[in-house]
């Protein structure tokens, strides 16, 4: 669709307003929100990492209200089953006592799914949600069905507790658009979040949004144009991750192991174009790419022994290879 001057004023209006009644039940935490919102857009699924009691679920239940959307909680544990997730075909009986199997809805079969501690569950488990996140349908006994639009799961996990955890496979991980950090509150935020969750005067997030709002600014979103330039500074960054390249950086061929997939590339570039309209503007820059980078990179490099033993993290190495690369 050609986007005009009106569609994006009216796109950076209707965020802001969403932003805001988020804002109302999380205290801080603007990156985050604003990060959740632009995976959203662009039609993609988000992994948020943060102790426990940072607020990732209750971010979540906020974001659903807003948007009016169909919400479904799934509490991920070594004993839930695929069924449980995708649900599962049930026997039945008619008034006149004859027998049929039904199809069971599973919680999958939401908006807005909220995959909470998602690598406690075993991959098995983990491996119903693929289908899901990727086609946006469920195959149960051979029958396909469409999931309702539009659909985003939201997983949680713990970083620091990993007993009794399965760890996402490369596969899963790689569907996942952003992995998004939530950091701890500063002394100001916990007054704040202390005062409005002890008081009883809590404010909650209204509807500002629905289903087709979303589906409106998403289609406003791809229309944005975007230099060769810019693509092409997007497309080289993804190639810098590669080890086994030539023209990698040197902090790339000595601490990474495997670099991001063709899917890093896809979540920049389209959530680039969701940060340019976000901001006002007609077109995506260049620190659009950069800003984008971190959370759709973060989950697809995977670092080796030599970086691990020198506590290397991810976006250490993004920003290393930011650093060395040219528009």
């Amino acid at each position: 669709m050609d986007v005009t001057i009106s569609d994006i004023e009216g796109f950076a209006r209707k965020v802001e307003e969403i932003e805001n009644q988020i804002a109302k039940e999380i205290v801080g935490q603007r990156d985050v929100i604003r990060q959740v919102i632009m995976a959203m857009l662009a039609g993609g699924n988000v992994l948020l990492e943060g102790v426990p009691g940072l607020g990732k679920t209750r971010l979540v239940r906020a974001i659903s209200r807003t948007l009016a959307l169909s919400f479904n909680r799934i509490q991920f544990t070594p004993d839930l089953m695929p069924a449980d997730v995708t649900g599962t075909n049930i026997v039945v009986r008619d008034e006149k006592g004859n027998s049929r199997f039904e199809f069971q809805p599973g919680p999958v079969f939401s908006n807005i799914v909220l995959a909470d501690e998602i690598n406690r569950a075993t991959p098995k488990t983990q491996s119903a949600l693929l289908e899901a996140m990727q086609e946006h349908t469920v195959t149960v006994s051979g029958v396909t069905r469409k999931l309702p639009q539009p659909f985003f799961v939201l997983a949680t996990q713990n970083p620091i507790e990993q007993e009794g955890t399965y760890p996402l496979p490369e596969a899963q991980l790689d569907r996942f658009l952003f992995k998004i950090l939530v950091g701890f509150p500063s002394l100001s935020e916990l007054h704040h979040i202390v005062n409005m969750t002890t008081s009883g005067n809590e404010v909650y997030a209204r509807k500002v949004a629905d289903a087709q709002t979303v589906m409106g600014l998403r289609a406003v979103a791809v229309g944005i144009p975007i230099a060769r330039s810019v693509q092409d500074y997007a497309l080289r960054l993804v190639l810098a991750t590669h080890p086994e390249r030539e023209d990698s950086p040197e902090v790339t061929k000595r601490y990474i192991r495997y670099g991001a997939s063709p899917r890093g590339a896809q979540a920049i570039i389209t959530t680039a174009k969701v940060r340019a309209i976000m901001e006002g503007r007609y077109n995506v820059s260049f620190d659009d790419i950069r800003y984008a980078a971190y959370p759709a990179l973060r989950h697809r490099i995977f670092i080796n022994f030599a970086g691990m033993a020198e506590g290397k993290q991810p976006d250490d190495l993004i920003s290393d290879i930011l650093s060395q690369l040219k528009e």
